[in-house]
């Protein structure tokens, strides 16, 4: 029986036996366009544990238009597939791992008062969650050899299994369901993005107004000497030897022309 509500809390998931979105409170904007943070399978395999034996959790992803069929993570021999993100392409044909870690501890949970503790609150995400896509370099490490857990792609249906694995007979026993379909957020186009003044602050607004007037009273105040130099400065031609004043002789007296009747 749990005793306090963080352990209820924890313990109701099992009841789920599927992977969940990890809480707001712990994990905002989630999913964002390449990951997606869930909850670690708290007391969801407890029946299944047995003393004296080691085990671990498999995280398994694929995209939701893969087919039925493709989504079993075992052989015939009970077996965790080891099918790569590469072999799946992203999990289009079939889910991929993901990851792989311990299984979290039901009887000692993170406190989620803690996170209120900046000392604190890495640890607990870390115990409470984890993040989908968070890896962006293991695809093209040539030395990386752990389980990579490459970027998911935008705007893009996911779904999740957490798979407990015997890690002494390296066979499964016991399984989740797959979770609910759970999509990364759409890039948005800048084009569609927001920036009507109705958004804005008044206070944004008023600032803004004022600094432009600013900005066309030194621009007319800078321009209006530069504009008088030039009407009362007298036009003559520009210096040089005789060939290069016969080559430009055309264009000097058009712009003579041009000045004088501007004097006029």
């Amino acid at each position: 029986m749990c005793s306090s509500w963080v352990v209820l809390a924890f313990c109701c998931l099992g009841q789920l036996l599927k992977p969940q979105l990890a809480a707001p409170q712990l994990a905002t904007n989630n999913p964002t366009l390449t990951t997606v943070a869930l909850e670690k399978p708290f007391c969801m395999f407890d029946s299944s544990l047995y003393p004296n034996k080691s085990y671990v959790i498999n995280l398994y992803a694929m995209k939701e238009s893969a087919s039925v069929i493709s989504s079993l993570v075992t052989d015939n021999r009970s077996k965790p597939l080891d099918s790569t993100f590469q072999q799946t392409s992203g999990g289009q044909l079939g889910p991929y791992k993901a990851a792989l870690f311990n299984v979290p501890s039901c009887t000692s949970p993170p406190k989620l008062a803690d996170v209120g503790d900046v000392n604190k609150v890495s640890d607990v995400l870390k115990q409470y969650l984890f993040r989908i896509g968070d890896d962006g370099t293991c695809l093209y490490d040539p030395n990386f050899l752990a389980v990579c857990n490459p970027p998911l792609a935008p705007d893009t249906t996911y779904r999740f299994k957490y798979v407990l694995l015997d890690s002494t007979e390296g066979i499964v026993k016991d399984q989740t369901l797959w979770s609910d379909p759970i999509k990364t957020r759409r890039v948005k186009l800048p084009l569609k993005i927001d920036t009507w003044p109705g958004r804005r602050s008044g206070d944004m607004i008023v600032i803004t107004s004022i600094l432009s007037v600013l900005v066309f009273l030194l621009l007319a105040g800078f321009l209006a000497p530069l504009s008088l130099y030039w009407n009362l400065k007298p036009f003559t031609c520009p210096p040089g030897d005789q060939k290069i004043l016969l080559q430009r002789q055309g264009v000097c007296l058009r712009l003579f022309n041009k000045v004088n009747r501007g004097h006029s």
